[in-house]
Formats: C-alpha cells, sequence, structure tokens
C-alpha cells in the first residue's frame, strides 16, 4: 500500500515538473522541405525591434478560386509566424465587397489609393463570372502606412504560375514594408545631371519609387571644371549615384572624379547607349529617322572595368507592339504592331535582383558584352534568342512594322542588356597621366557593386499634359512591364546592408492540381468521391443485416 502511495505521489509530481517545464520553454519545429515556415533572420529582427504596433489590414478575404484561397492561407499563416515573434502585428482581415451598401464606396476608395483590384474571370462551369479580389494589405506604424502587394502580377503566366510567385515573395513583401515603416533613411542617392540626362520630369516615377527608402538628391558636375577635388570630396557622401540616360560626352576630368568615387567603394547605376534614336524621333513627316553613334567617352571607361556597350541595336521577334495608323483617310485604324526594336527582356531567374520578375521593356537597345578581368559579373537581362543584331549609321522607318520580318535572319542568340559587376575595380587611370591631382588616389578600389544598363528608356516614364505617367505601363496592352520593379530591387541591392533582398531569393514549392485532368477525369473523380462512398455504405449495411438474421433466426 506504501509503495502504491510512493507510486502514484512520484507519477503526480513528475506530471507537475513535465507542465512547468513546458510552460516555460516553447519550441516550434518546421518540417516542410523548402522551410516554407522559417523566417529569414532579417525578418526576425525588424519585428523584434518594434517599439510600437504594426496594424495590418488584409483584404484578400471571401469566397474566392482556389489559387486565392491558397493565397490567403499561405499569407496568414506567414503573418502567425510574424506574431509569433512579437505580439506588436496586429492583423485585421477585411472583405471589402462582403457588404452590398458599401461595395461600390469601398472599391473606389481602394482604387484611389493604389491598391489596383485583380479581376477573376471563371467560365469552368460554360457560364463567363467575374468577380473583383484585392490582393492587398496596408501596413500602419505610428504615422506612417504603406500598401503591401500580395499578388505579383505577370502579362505572361498563368493564374497559377503568378500565385506560385507570389507566395514566394510574401515574405519579402512584409519585411520590405516593416523596413519602410521602422527603418530611417541612412542612405543617399545622387542623381548626375550636367551630360544632357534625362529631366526629373521623366524619372519622376522612378523617383518616387525609391524615395520612401532613401535620401534623394540632385548633383551636378559642373563644378568640376573649377574644383575638381572638391566636387569628388562631396560625390562621397553619396551611397549610389544613378545616370539616366546622358546625351553629352564626359570629360577625362568628369571621368577621373567617378572612376575614383567608385574605387572608394561608391555603387553605381548606369543606364546608357552607344546609339542615338529615340521613338519620338519617327513621329515627324516621312516617319523615319537615322540612328547614329554616340559617343560619350565613356568606351575606355566600361572596357577597363571589364564590359563593351556596343554601337549597334537588339532587333528582337519577342518584342513589345507600338500602336499605329492602320489604312487610309477617314478609315485609318490604330492597330498595335509588333515593333522589334522594343525588346521583352528575360530576366535572370537565380538573382535576388530579377527573381520572379515580370518582363522588362526596352527601346532601341544595344548589346554589352563582358570581357575577361578579375570583376565578377552577372548577367541580369536578356533578349530572346530570336534576336538580332543592327549596325548604325542605318535608317529607321514605321513603315518596317508592315513587312513579314525575315525570320531566318533573327539567328544571333540573346543579347544581354543589363550587367552586374561587383569586385575591387582598378582604375581606369592606372599608369596613365591624371587630368587633375587627386589626393590620395586610388589604383585598386575598395570592394563595391555597379550595374549597366543599354539603354535609358527603362527609366523613362511617359508624360502626358505635363503629368508623369507610371514606370513600364504599356497603353497599348494595358500591362504593366517590370521595369519599375527591376529598377527598385537593383538599387535596393546596390545599396542593401540589411540582407533583406537575400529574402527574395527563398524557394517556395507550391503544388497545384493539373486542371486538365481535372476536365478530364471530372466524371470519374465524382463518381469515385460520391457515388462509392453510397454503395461501400449500403453493401455493408447490407451484408451486416444478412448475417445478423442468419446467426440469430
Amino acid at each position: 500500500m506504501k509503495k502504491t502511495a510512493i507510486n502514484i505521489t512520484v507519477v503526480i509530481l513528475g506530471l507537475i515538473l513535465v507542465n512547468v517545464l513546458s510552460s516555460k520553454v516553447y519550441q516550434r519545429f518546421d518540417l516542410t522541405k523548402d522551410n516554407r515556415y522559417t523566417l529569414s533572420k532579417t525578418s526576425v529582427e525588424l519585428v523584434e525591434e518594434l517599439d510600437a504596433p504594426i496594424i495590418i489590414d488584409m483584404f484578400l478575404e471571401g469566397d474566392f478560386p482556389s489559387e486565392f484561397r491558397l493565397l490567403r492561407n499561405e499569407t496568414k499563416q506567414l503573418l502567425e509566424e510574424f506574431n509569433l515573434i512579437s505580439d506588436k502585428i496586429l492583423v485585421n482581415y477585411i472583405n471589402p465587397i462582403e457588404d452590398e451598401n458599401t461595395r461600390q464606396r469601398n472599391i473606389e476608395e481602394l482604387t484611389k489609393s493604389g491598391l489596383e483590384p485583380y479581376i477573376n474571370t471563371d467560365n469552368s462551369t460554360g457560364k463567363v463570372t467575374q468577380e473583383i479580389i484585392f490582393p492587398w494589405a496596408f501596413a500602419s506604424y505610428k504615422d506612417k502606412t504603406v500598401k503591401i502587394p500580395l499578388l505579383k502580377r505577370s502579362i505572361t503566366k498563368s493564374l497559377q504560375e503568378q500565385i506560385t510567385n507570389s507566395i514566394q515573395s510574401l515574405e519579402y513583401a512584409f519585411a520590405d514594408g516593416f523596413s519602410q515603416l521602422t527603418k530611417p533613411k541612412n542612405k543617399n542617392i545622387a542623381v548626375l545631371k550636367g551630360n544632357g540626362q534625362l529631366n526629373d520630369l521623366y524619372i519622376a516615377d522612378f523617383l518616387k519609387t525609391v524615395k520612401p527608402y532613401y535620401n534623394l538628391a540632385q548633383f551636378t558636375l559642373d563644378s568640376v571644371s573649377s574644383n575638381p577635388q572638391g566636387t569628388l570630396d562631396k560625390l562621397k557622401l553619396y551611397d549610389l549615384i544613378v545616370v539616366a540616360k546622358p546625351s553629352e560626352a564626359f570629360s577625362e576630368t568628369e571621368k577621373l572624379v567617378l572612376d575614383q568615387y567608385i574605387l572608394n567603394g561608391g555603387k553605381s547605376l548606369w543606364l546608357t547607349e552607344s546609339v542615338i534614336m529615340d521613338k519620338d524621333s519617327l513621329y515627324n513627316a516621312t516617319n523615319s529617322g537615322v540612328s547614329i553613334l554616340r559617343d560619350l567617352n565613356l568606351n575606355d571607361f566600361f572596357f577597363k572595368y571589364g564590359i563593351r556597350v556596343n554601337p549597334s541595336l537588339v532587333k528582337d521577334l519577342f518584342s513589345a507592339p507600338i500602336m499605329l495608323a492602320i489604312g487610309e483617310g477617314s478609315k485609318a485604324q490604330l492597330q498595335p504592331i509588333q515593333w522589334q526594336y522594343s525588346p521583352l527582356a528575360k530576366s535572370n531567374s537565380s538573382h535576388p535582383i530579377t527573381k520572379n520578375l515580370n518582363l522588362v521593356k526596352f527601346d532601341f537597345a544595344s548589346p554589352i558584352d563582358t570581357l575577361k578581368n578579375n570583376i565578377k559579373k552577372t548577367v541580369l537581362l536578356v533578349s530572346s534568342p530570336n534576336s538580332k543584331l543592327e549596325g548604325v549609321p542605318t535608317e529607321i522607318a514605321l513603315s518596317e512594322v508592315t513587312q513579314n520580318p525575315d525570320v531566318q535572319s533573327y539567328s544571333q542568340g540573346s543579347q544581354n542588356l543589363a550587367v552586374l559587376l561587383e569586385g575591387q575595380f582598378t582604375s581606369v587611370y592606372d599608369k596613365r597621366i591624371l587630368p587633375f591631382k587627386v589626393n590620395n588616389f586610388q589604383n585598386v578600389g575598395k570592394p563595391t557593386k555597379m550595374v549597366v544598363i543599354s539603354d535609358g528608356d527603362v527609366i523613362k516614364n511617359k508624360v502626358v499634359r505635363n503629368r508623369p505617367q507610371e514606370l513600364g505601363f504599356d497603353e497599348v496592352t494595358g500591362k504593366a512591364f517590370g521595369n519599375k520593379e527591376f529598377l527598385l530591387n537593383t538599387v535596393n541591392y546596390l545599396l542593401d546592408d540589411t540582407g533583406l533582398i537575400n529574402i527574395r531569393a527563398k524557394e517556395i514549392g507550391v503544388a497545384f492540381l493539373d486542371s486538365d485532368k481535372i476536365g478530364e477525369n471530372k466524371a470519374k473523380w465524382q463518381l469515385m468521391n460520391i457515388v462509392l462512398p453510397l454503395v461501400l455504405l449500403a453493401a455493408f449495411g447490407f451484408g451486416f443485416n444478412y448475417f445478423r438474421r442468419k446467426r440469430y433466426v
């Protein structure tokens, strides 16, 4: 009896001890192969440092197709992971179109706030139906609010592929939003002026896009001629320079200032061209123009760093359309016609800058050659394999679009259109006479990064009635290309010191049912899931009653 009492006491004490320990120690284990429920170190640090609540209003609520239900569930799961790290993550799940009385007003207000709805068209039942979905969220912290896109749209990918890319980018989307809300802007960007670069009105949407992250300022090189060392010292105060479509040659003094800025660790984004040609120059009496060489005096500059922007134009069968009037007189109609001088560049799917990126639109782009040296080079954007090169000078006419292209001639393969360079650069003025005396001249520089894009129009937004339009939006197709996201990712990568951009490299496998097989085997699966269980249940009932009567009668 005494031994039994001791055993019971030990068991009770053991249970109490286990409960106490379990209340003190909490551990979660992510058993998924792709670690989809494990937040990155950067994300964890962002929410651990909160000193006030982040309130999230998520609008992806309602009765959705299976793809959007999956996106909604994955978003909720991610927000739960954030909430486990910090109890200051507060989430409101809102269906903006649930109430018929406020439906239209909510749609208008959300659209006015920049939340573009997704119109889902469903014809699976034989009847075409459309429903409005808002795959967006608002995140608010103290007196700031940012919008967070939950769906990464693409003009070339199916809905399932878009959902897959969106799920892979969810953590980055929220971490990026949290970073905008909580991190002070401590990096400075200089937009270079003085060499015929694009006016601010034509890069306004780009500037608007990067402004929430960084401090922006214009920087002119005009003072180089009178005070080159002072200009260099001021330029060193900036972390990144952006050179947007220069049209006037750089002097040797200006090049030395830029060279020493880069060798002192400065980052740079170059959108430069080696050919003078613009689509606007074709809209004249003859509807034609002549492409000629543009000499910016940068050939030796880039050559020393390991690339060459060739003086030719890339023509691509996989290209964006141009809107032209076809016909004569009153019968003329505007029609979208494929324009081979506007390549739609494919992205490098393995690099964080271009992972899950939409097509990037170019206009009159030049090919980039990579040269052998000690600099690491990563090709970010390329034209399609159905490309060819056109030398300069040559006449270009809008009438070309009415002619069937010689497909056989488009066989020169993919052409490099954007290249990332990383490493310790050697000075362009190594073993050369310097244009001016530089304090602490750097012959081999500090580790740095540079991106060269062979078309200045990649950053150029259209202007209508003196108002800048959205960068990358194509009024012909009504679709948005990936220009804005590409440039923002590029700037983030060049300036990233938090590891935020690396979240984009996360791979998550998403399994979808094959819709074609579902359609083909619909009757079979309906029979197996509805009729077969009823048949088995009836057989069991009949057999049970039969053997019961046989045994007891």
